[in-house]
């Protein structure tokens, strides 16, 4: 009996080494190479090509022409926005995110959008039956279009079904489901999800189709399988919120067609995924008024400006070590701002407890939070409540000064169209400001200038200790 052969893939990557191998020579992650079998291939005689045979010709960038039709609008403006002004043909769109969040509810209902505008879809589920998705789509509400469903998980059948029906947009849910039987490996496996995703990148490139991807994520947060599979699509949408919660994010991580980074905002219905048109609002409704240690920020998610509330809470430790604990925020961020407000503030937190939230379930990476978090610390440390109508964001440096930030004009201007009269900024971002928003901004320059802004002026007059 022939000894079967091996290789081994890295999962983050893809890298192939014929042997187990502690650190991926490709991508240096660490402990990450599979053991799968293969399968021989037989070379079939003719199959060289011969020289000059089917040759291939350029085409100069003038001859390429774009027309609007490139695009199909999904029928909701938020998941377009996300896009980059909605769906482009021949495109291989990765959807990410926790089991039961809402990935196939949202797919559902941009097919019954673009089958009601007269668009032929095809709706393939290895995961589910014909009957199970029949009963998602009647709590959904009524399909006036046509939507064609299929239950496969087999890649050859599939791509059959897709030259039979000829769709102009595919949805498949999902990507760790399908198999290739000339590719050893169980579905899901580095192998055939590689392979997979290469034959409908194939696809969608030559037919012009519109392939959306369902992915299943592992417990660190990122899409099971190769990391290469991020790579070979055009873009990479990650579902963002906590399960017990209504309100859902999207966002997108990587774009070709649109900005990076760029969010959209859902709310979950009985009827499912309702849009959010201003999310700015409703992440700051429920603000405590009159309590210490909440703050204000307005961040930029990829084009858009929104509203962030952020909570500090500072109370006494009663154990040696003080606790550090972050929601939302890096917390390696927060230990970074903590030791600035010692060093540069003036205050004293070795030992406080410190624990800091962003309020509404979404996760922020913009250094503009700085200087929100650095007063909510300081507000929650004093115990004295921030105005009510104040915003901040800046980016705070290891030597106490506060750093500009990009779009400050955007950032002002979506805080005074909620009502908010004051916004503390940097001083050295006060020049991109429109004359009829200066009158708004509070410019400073160190993080003590901004703790004088306090209410009261000095802070340490009449605190009370937490």
């Amino acid at each position: 009996m022939p000894k079967k052969s091996t290789v081994f893939f890295c999962s983050e990557c893809g890298f192939e080494s014929a042997k187990w191998l502690g650190q991926c020579p490709g991508c240096k992650s660490w402990n990450t190479f599979v053991e799968e079998p293969v399968r021989e291939t037989q070379k079939v005689p003719g199959a060289v090509r011969k020289p000059g045979a089917g040759r291939r010709t350029a085409s100069s960038l003038g001859e390429i022409s774009l027309e609007d039709r490139d695009r199909l609008p999904s029928g909701m403006a938020e998941l377009d926005r996300v896009l980059g002004g909605g769906i482009v043909q021949g495109s291989l769109v990765l959807v990410g995110g926790d089991p039961g969040i809402g990935k196939s509810t949202i797919l559902l209902q941009v097919c019954r959008s673009l089958a009601e505008r007269g668009t032929k879809v095809l709706y393939i589920s290895g995961e589910e039956s014909l009957k199970q998705i029949k009963m998602r789509a009647v709590r959904l509400g009524a399909f006036a279009g046509d939507v064609r469903m299929a239950a496969e998980t087999n890649l050859a059948d599939i791509r059959e079904l897709i030259e039979a029906e000829k769709p102009e947009v595919v949805v498949v849910d999902s990507i760790q489901t399908l198999y290739r039987e000339d590719v050893s490996g169980a579905p899901g496996s580095v192998s055939q999800v590689r392979e997979c995703a290469n034959v409908l990148l194939q696809v969608a490139k030559t037919e012009g189709i519109a392939v959306f991807l369902v992915g299943h994520v592992t417990k660190e947060g990122t899409v099971a399988g190769p990391r290469v599979l991020e790579h070979m699509v055009d873009t990479v949408l990650y579902f963002e919120g906590d399960r017990s919660q209504t309100y859902r994010l999207i966002r997108a991580v990587k774009n070709r067609f649109g900005a990076t980074n760029e969010v959209g905002v859902f709310e979950m219905t009985a009827a499912g995924l309702a849009e959010v048109t201003n999310p700015s609002d409703y992440l700051v409704t429920g603000r405590p008024e009159d309590a210490s240690g909440s703050a204000l920020s307005c961040v930029m998610e990829g084009t858009r400006p929104m509203l962030m509330e952020v909570q500090a809470l500072v109370c006494r430790t009663a154990f040696g070590l003080p606790r550090r604990t972050a929601v939302g925020i890096d917390l390696n961020r927060v230990n970074l701002l903590t030791a600035v407000l010692e060093k540069r503030g003036g205050l004293s937190l070795a030992s406080y407890d410190v624990y800091v939230s962003i309020t509404g379930g979404m996760r922020i990476s913009d250094p503009s939070m700085d200087l929100a978090v650095l007063l909510a610390l300081v507000s929650g440390y004093f115990d004295i409540p921030l105005s009510g109508k104040n915003i901040a964001f800046g980016e705070a440096g290891l030597a106490g000064e506060i750093r500009g930030v990009s779009n400050v004009n955007a950032r002002v201007k979506e805080a005074v169209r909620l009502g908010y009269t004051q916004a503390v900024i940097p001083r050295a971002s006060m020049h991109n400001v429109e004359k009829e928003y200066r009158p708004y901004c509070i410019p400073v320059s160190t993080v003590r200038e901004a703790i004088r802004l306090l209410p009261g002026g000095n802070p340490r007059e009449g605190a009370r200790e937490g």
